[in-house]
């Protein structure tokens, strides 16, 4: 009975090794897939000019998405700056102060707010920002992408200062050090690196955004200097072209498809490194 049951057992293993095998190259199958077919048809219209220039006007070949790459850096840059220090305070208000009660309200505030749609998002941003001073801007833009990254932020955070070992809190209170203190000096220095992360992979997951930029910041063809014009982002220029009916467009689309992922992948190649880095100075 006993061989009847090990026999089993390693079966099974064998069984659920190959599922969980088969499962992992399926995954990684179909990144290779996409990322091979943007690299097929978009590096073909990568050049020092689409990175400088910009658009032509319809029916002219050439030109580039300079101010779509700018313009995407600039909303990125208006969200980290909004929505990323509501989203680490939030955290730690989580982790460190709130009962049992609070925190379950907010936790369940925050997975709502993180499943909403994006193109509610933009809606609400559009009724917030956009319809009191009746224009477009990259700072409704930017709005809009700050409360999509807030709710990552804030679970994400508090995930990695839960993980920080108790006894490094009571041994700073010990000495005398104050509650704020405890948790500026210690807790946070301690999961900075999973915090980081969390923050990247936060802003990596709106760069990509379409629908709340439609009602926020518009686009446009021209380079927008400050915060209060309409401002071009990749993804609604790789919208804007993919549906035009010029081939010229259409591969300057997958050009600047293949930009936005390599931005996505480079984000997330740097939360490895951070994670990495921070183990390594943990071990030495």
């Amino acid at each position: 009975m006993s061989n009847v049951r090990l026999v089993w057992r390693k079966s099974l293993n064998v069984v659920m090794l190959t599922l969980t095998g088969v499962a992992a190259f399926g995954v990684v199958s179909i990144l290779f897939l996409i990322l091979g077919y943007l690299i097929w048809n978009g590096g073909r219209s990568l050049n020092w000019d689409f990175f400088t220039q910009l658009p032509k006007p319809v029916g002219e070949t050439g030109g580039g998405m300079a101010n779509a790459i700018v313009g995407s850096l600039k909303l990125l840059f208006l969200a980290a700056i909004m929505g990323l220090p509501i989203g680490l305070m939030a955290g730690v208000y989580l982790a460190e102060f709130s009962g049992k009660a609070l925190s379950f309200v907010v936790r369940y505030t925050a997975d709502l707010l993180n499943g909403v749609p994006s193109i509610v998002i933009g809606i609400f941003a559009y009724t917030l920002v956009v319809l009191p001073v009746k224009h477009f801007s990259a700072l409704a833009g930017g709005v809009a992408l700050g409360m999509m990254v807030i709710p990552i932020t804030v679970r994400s955070t508090e995930e990695f200062l839960r993980a920080v070992p108790g006894s490094l809190r009571e041994g700073a209170m010990a000495l005398g050090a104050s509650k704020w203190r405890t948790i500026a000096t210690v807790v946070l220095p301690a999961a900075s690196g999973g915090i980081i992360t969390g923050m990247l992979l936060a802003l990596a997951r709106v760069a990509g955004e379409t629908a709340p930029l439609l009602f926020t910041a518009f686009g446009n063809r021209f380079w927008s200097p400050g915060w209060n014009q309409p401002i071009a982002s990749l993804p609604r220029m790789i919208y804007d072209y993919a549906i035009a009916p010029y081939d010229d467009w259409h591969r300057q689309a997958w050009a600047a498809g293949l930009v936005l992922l390599g931005l996505v992948l480079l984000a997330n190649v740097g939360c490895r490194l951070v994670l990495n880095r921070r183990g390594m100075t943990r071990g030495v």
